[in-house]
């Protein structure tokens, strides 16, 4: 099968090919011996926020402070 790069870089991947690897929005890409090779990647959403709180690297303290935060009362 071929597929045709487009002037902006753009690959469609033939519709044989994404029903064989299963439905994917994204696909991790690398380059291994002069080949690109797209692996399909399933993103969950609770894999997304694990990854994120991993970024600002919070410490237990600073979660049960927003918690603290965040249940507390105001006095209207």
């Amino acid at each position: 099968m071929l597929a045709k790069l487009t002037a902006k870089n753009q690959l469609t991947l033939p519709k044989a090919v994404t029903e064989a690897v299963g439905a994917s929005d994204y696909f991790e890409v690398e380059v291994r011996n002069g080949q690109i090779i797209l692996t399909p990647v399933r993103i969950q959403r609770a894999n997304a926020v694990r990854a994120k709180l991993a970024e600002l690297d919070l410490s237990a303290q600073d979660i049960d402070e927003a918690v603290a935060w965040a249940r507390r009362t105001t006095d209207a």
